[in-house]
């Protein structure tokens, strides 16, 4: 490690207040020096923690972490957090197999003290903080970290609301960079902004004083003095304080995220009123690092250098969702929807070409289901573009908004299955178990690229509830200049005819179960049938009777929980049918997966070709 002046000597929050506010300003630059070469070495968030380095340290300067509690919102924000309470020299193992995590973590420090991978939460998470702390007449004080987009999640002004009605100490510290991983949307996003960019309030102001310039010189010198001492209050009047003073709480700022010492003296000021106080800070996101301030949504994460990028056989699946978007284009009805993803799920070049079909509402998925309700029962066509996490956010405007309603919308569920470093928040892993209960639905999972776009050209000709899930991964095969085919809802595809032994694979298991063959012919000397699951609710009935009466074993492959799974809903099938077949579930195990690269967490539950091996060489 470098030998840095400070950095090396802050191993926890109480060494920080030994520095002054002045040597502060050098541990803030080494600080950001840190975390920026780190990060561009291993890979990571880049962008929004490099814009909070001196929202952290005034942060922990000013409260006692962990007596007193720092909740944030949501965790990418929080590296330099990190670093301050005692994982610095842990940093370089960020996002990594045993590392640590790159978002909040309860059981990996006593300073975090929520676990946040999804937005919007903290102040719901804070104010229960605080009512507990009242209850047991504790003196601690109780602050939420808010932003990068989290305000555009409905949850926080729930939250919001229920604090204002509420009166109890807790500061709600709004981060205000103007973009979330896409650019912010929303009322909200507008409001906020006009504190720096408000052309009504920037007119009246340059209008006065143009007018004041032409009165004879003594007056005139009387006059904007004036005006500079009640400039501040006309100011007021267009900053978003109302906004929160209406719902109770107290508005301070807005204040400079990049300003040490004024970020201080706020926190020193505000630390201990008694209700619930707002304060509003700017910041840059990518501070310190002139690529990442000019295009922080492009420097948003970095792979790493250590990471090699692997030369993928095709495009992932989410380059295709965009290419297939473009090329369904003829028909006009289609509109599509997604919460703060356009980027992340591959929508970027058909946002550019397509603007006014297109809309991102944020990050508030409940609320894009059900807008998309809307747009479906007015004769729209829309396509949700989604990540199969987040797609548990929305389970009830799923139920009742779309399935109960019998409307059509498609479902595109991204990083459905294991997806790596960001570990258990983001694992796409219960979209089958939840989804596949519910009446009405269609739930389907593609082998490839092409089968991908077959997928998404069938969902569009049936005018259904189509849900089609998909990895973060290579579509391993996809032609452009295919044209696609509509298939039969609920059809199977034999990949492999064999005997005794059928393993009947879903999406991304499909690939691996036919590249086991020859390896278990010539080790085994067995002959298993393959079969590609693609439709998962309805499933492919007569083949799977077929199936039960014809082979002695069945084995299940689903990158995805075993609880209420693919694997289980056959079992249900063939128990009720009393079909007397023994069937293996290979899949997610009933526990949260921790992170690592996606290859390894399946080599370490056994979903690829030795495990596969493995199971029937004991069957």
């Amino acid at each position: 490690m470098i030998q840095y002046k400070y950095l090396n000597t802050i191993d926890d929050p109480s060494d920080l207040k030994k520095l002054s506010v002045e040597e502060l300003f050098e541990y803030s630059s080494e600080l950001s020096h840190f975390m920026r070469t780190t990060i561009e070495e291993i890979g990571g968030h880049y962008s929004s923690p490099l814009g909070v380095v001196d929202l952290s340290i005034a942060l922990h300067y000013v409260y006692n972490s962990p007596s007193d509690k720092l909740i944030w919102d949501v965790g990418h924000q929080a590296y330099a957090h990190k670093i301050i309470t005692g994982r610095r020299d842990r940093f370089n193992t960020l996002r990594k197999k045993n590392g640590i995590s790159g978002f909040l973590k309860r059981d990996e420090s006593p300073h975090d003290i929520i676990g946040a991978g999804h937005a919007s939460t903290a102040i719901s998470s804070a104010l229960g903080i605080a009512h507990a702390r009242d209850k047991q007449n504790l003196n601690e004080r109780v602050v939420a970290i808010v932003g990068d987009g989290a305000m555009t999640g409905g949850l926080s002004y729930e939250g919001l609301n229920n604090l204002g009605y509420h009166r109890t100490q807790l500061t709600v510290v709004l981060n205000d960079n103007s973009l979330s991983i896409s650019p912010s949307v929303g009322a909200l996003s507008g409001y906020l902004t006009r504190v720096v960019t408000n052309p009504t309030y920037n007119k009246i102001r340059d209008d006065i004083w143009n007018v004041t310039g032409k009165i004879p010189t003594f007056p005139s010198k009387v006059i904007r003095k004036f005006l500079r001492k009640t400039e501040e209050g006309i100011k007021g009047f267009f900053t978003p304080g109302a906004l929160f003073e209406e719902l109770g709480l107290r508005y301070v700022g807005p204040v400079d995220g990049h300003n040490l010492e004024l970020l201080i003296q706020t926190f020193n000021s505000v630390k201990d009123f008694p209700n619930p106080t707002l304060v509003h800070v700017y910041t840059k996101k990518g501070r310190s690092s002139e690529l990442a301030e000019l295009d922080s949504v492009k420097y948003y994460s970095m792979p790493g250098k250590k990471n090699k990028v692997a030369v993928k056989p095709a495009p992932d699946y989410s380059e295709i969702f965009g290419k297939c978007l473009r090329s369904l284009t003829e028909e006009k009805d289609i509109f599509c929807v997604t919460a703060a993803m356009g980027i992340g799920t591959g929508m970027s070049k058909y946002v550019d070409e397509f603007k006014g079909r297109y809309i991102d509402v944020g990050i508030a998925e409940g609320h894009a289901i059900t807008y998309a309700s809307g747009l479906s029962s007015s004769g729209l066509l829309p396509i949700v573009a989604i990540y199969s996490t987040f797609i548990q956010r929305a389970y009830d405007n799923i139920f009742h908004d779309i399935l109960l309603q019998n409307l059509p919308a498609i479902f595109c569920m991204d990083r459905a299955g294991l997806v790596g470093p960001d570990g258990p928040t983001h694992h796409g892993v219960f979209d089958i178990p939840l989804l596949r209960m519910l009446p009405g639905i269609i739930l389907s999972a593609p082998s490839d690229g092409d089968e991908f776009f077959d997928l998404l050209f069938t969902a569009v000709r049936e005018r259904k509830p189509f849900a089609i899930r998909y990895p973060k991964d290579t579509s391993h095969s996809y032609d452009e200049n295919r044209k696609p085919e509509k298939l039969k809802i609920g059809s199977w595809e034999i990949l492999n005819d064999g005997s005794e032994i059928a393993v009947i694979a879903v999406g991304s298991m499909v690939k691996i179960a036919e590249n086991s063959v020859s390896k278990i012919q010539q080790e085994l000397n067995v002959n298993p049938t393959i079969i590609n699951a693609r439709f998962i609710k309805p499933f492919d009935v007569e083949m799977l009777n077929n199936i039960a009466k014809s082979h002695s074993h069945i084995i299940t492959m689903e990158e995805g929980a075993l609880s209420g799974g693919f694997g289980s809903s056959l079992l249900e099938y063939l128990n009720q049918e009393k079909l007397n077949v023994a069937v293996r579930c290979l899949g997610i195990p009933d526990q949260y997966i921790e992170q690592g690269t996606r290859q390894e967490l399946l080599d370490d539950l056994k979903l690829n070709v030795d495990g596969l091996k493995e199971v029937i060489s004991k069957l």
